[in-house]
């Protein structure tokens, strides 16, 4: 089983109701059962984003932190889900399924495998 990252930035949602962001909080929940059901599901979540954001920088040998990013920046992080599939046309499946159950789009990335090196440039 390979472990897939299923994204959205907050930039991608467009504005809905009360009544609407119901609705869709609904269908997320059913899709999450179906996602546990199947053995996929791992983890999903939505960022507070009312709540501290931080940056910490460790190049020099000691942790700097400073806040940001801030909403204003270009994209943001608005929530994931992580899933075990089998293989990418399994991660394109449930990442439709995300898309259809939020309204908006969904970005996939692959996790690389435990003990996998990163590319070298």
């Amino acid at each position: 089983m390979t472990e897939y990252l299923i994204v959205f930035n907050d930039e991608w949602v467009p504005d809905h109701t009360d009544e609407e962001l119901h609705e869709k909080s609904l269908a997320v929940r059913r899709l999450v059962a179906e996602m546990k059901a199947a053995g996929v599901f791992i983890f999903t979540g939505g960022l507070d984003d009312a709540a501290p954001v931080f940056n910490v920088d460790a190049s020099s040998g000691t942790p700097l932190f400073t806040d940001g990013p801030f909403v204003e920046s270009k994209e943001h992080l608005g929530g994931f889900a992580v899933v075990d599939v089998a293989d990418e046309q399994a991660a394109r499946l449930w990442a439709g399924k995300i898309a259809v159950a939020c309204g908006w789009p969904q970005e996939v990335r692959r996790f690389r495998a435990p003990g996998q090196p990163p590319p070298t440039p």
